[in-house]
């Protein structure tokens, strides 16, 4: 059936070169949206000319008139075309017109019958020719659509005919981008900059994740895509630049889920002569303030909960949650025991036979303690052998000054008091080295040209790494990373 549709409107772009009809514009001066002329309306004495643009999105034919739905960026208008008005070789144009095809229109306003404020068309021009239905979906008397676009992968693999077809996916990623608008714009009101680290580079590090690896023919080597912005934002703090942050692109060479993308998108930012309590305060602010101006109101309604952004956030003990919800005291715990409440979780035997360590602990966290953490709470004082890159807490060299901020039982923000003793970062990076030799392929490298620059003397800092995805996810009440990314990864067709 696809086909036989395409070929005839084939038929119909042969149809409109024939007649000289140029089917794909260059451009068109429009003089408002759909918006601006339906709010322009006065009454039928009106005679302002408007000139407006959009895909045609409902075409009803009734002999000598017809009438049409175009649609654009701020909405639909319904068009009115009158055969006699037009004259038979403009309004013949109207048959060869498709759902999907993008129009010009210029004409008047006017009132129908049922009182609906309509275009009346003067003139016509066709703007692009579409040669492919969308999957726009036919409404019967009951209010429920069929034939829509609706399958989950089709969507992502064509987010351009979701997009067009669907006006709430549309509002999604208008959201995200007023989200990252609003981040930048907090950032910078405190005294932040802006800077661009490299995305290839020749070491890896700022997390634990196995990297993207190309090879860079000029240099004859080995480059990683960036799997964090940390190592270099914090060479920045050596150089003078005290107060940075960067959003954009990190990639991770790891598995899909819900909240797995490997290329997603990372606010990072670092603030010299700061700690993670002051990070934990601005990050509490940045997401009251940008929630509060996004909806004015700090109480949303998502996910099946109300999840409140007013502050303070909760702030709980790492140690203290693992002991409440998993039954485990992590200064005397073993790896045997670890082990046997992941059994209790279902976890399944050969990822469990993976684990050991820190990767251990991290699992327990995960499991026993993540789907309890709904509302917004910094999860605060995480044990060293987890954190490589984090200052010792003061009083308690077991553990380091580091915060990781949930919100509906996911991940939203990780957060340091930034280590910036280079001997100790050594130690750290050379007890990383032991557990790649024992097998954790995502430790951290030692990275001497970082451990250089630590040595020149960086300042005490507080630096903060905020999941974008996953924050849209849940600002636009999206269960699926993949609803808030426009282009996803996907096997390839």
């Amino acid at each position: 059936m696809t086909g036989f549709v395409e070929a005839a409107r084939r038929e119909k772009l042969k149809e409109l070169i024939e007649r000289g009809v140029a089917p794909f514009a260059y451009r068109y001066e429009r003089s408002a949206t759909a918006a601006q002329a339906l709010a322009a309306y006065r009454d039928d004495t009106d005679e302002t000319p408007h000139a407006l643009a959009g895909r045609v999105v409902a075409l009803r034919p009734h002999g000598k008139t017809t009438f049409a739905h175009p649609e654009d960026a701020s909405g639909k208008i319904q068009l009115y075309f009158k055969s006699d008005e037009l004259g038979p070789e403009l309004y013949g144009l109207i048959e060869l017109l498709d759902l999907g095809d993008h129009i010009g229109v210029e004409g008047r306003l006017m009132k129908t019958r049922t009182g609906e404020t309509t275009l009346r068309v003067a003139r016509l021009t066709l703007l692009s020719k579409a040669l492919r239905p969308l999957p726009l979906g036919k409404e019967d008397a009951s209010g429920v659509k069929h034939g829509e676009l609706t399958d989950p992968e089709l969507r992502y693999r064509q987010r351009y005919a979701d997009l067009a077809v669907h006006p709430d996916v549309r509002e999604v990623f208008r959201l995200r981008t007023r989200i990252v608008r609003g981040i930048r714009a907090f950032l910078d009101s405190k005294g932040y900059l802006e800077v661009e680290t490299p995305v290839l580079q020749p070491l890896y590090g700022g997390a634990t994740a196995w990297p993207f690896k190309t090879h860079y023919e000029a240099l004859d080597a080995t480059f990683y895509l960036r799997i964090a912005d940390e190592m270099y934002l914090k060479r920045c703090l050596v150089g003078g630049l005290e107060r940075v942050y960067e959003i954009g692109h990190d990639f991770r060479n790891e598995g899909l889920s819900r909240f797995h993308n490997p290329e997603f998108t990372m606010a990072e930012w670092y603030q010299a002569y700061a700690d993670y309590n002051d990070m934990a305060a601005l990050t509490e602010e940045m997401l009251a303030t940008l929630v509060l101006d996004l909806f004015k109101s700090s109480a949303l309604e998502r996910h099946g909960a109300t999840v409140s952004f007013e502050p303070p956030f909760a702030r709980k003990d790492y140690f203290t949650l693992v002991r409440e919800h998993a039954g485990v005291d992590l200064t005397r715990t073993t790896d045997a025991e670890l082990r046997g409440i992941l059994r209790r979780h279902n976890v399944p035997a050969d990822e469990l036979a993976a684990l050991s360590g820190p990767k251990l602990i991290d699992e327990v966290f995960k499991t026993s303690v993540e789907p309890k953490l709904v509302q917004p709470t910094f999860v605060f004082d995480y044990p060293v052998a987890l954190s490589p890159l984090a200052k010792p807490k003061r009083g308690d060299p077991a553990k380091v000054e580091r915060w990781e901020l949930f919100v509906q039982q996911r991940e939203l923000a990780n957060a340091f008091s930034e280590l910036n003793d280079p001997d100790e970062q050594r130690r750290r990076f050379e007890q990383q080295a032991t557990f790649r030799a024992a097998g954790d392929a995502e430790a951290q490298q030692l990275d001497e040209d970082f451990l250089r620059a630590l040595e020149y003397g960086m300042p005490p800092a507080g630096g903060v790494g905020l999941g974008i995805d996953r924050l849209t996810m849940i600002l636009a009440d999206q269960t699926n990373i993949r609803d808030v990314i426009l282009f996803p990864m996907l096997r390839p067709e």
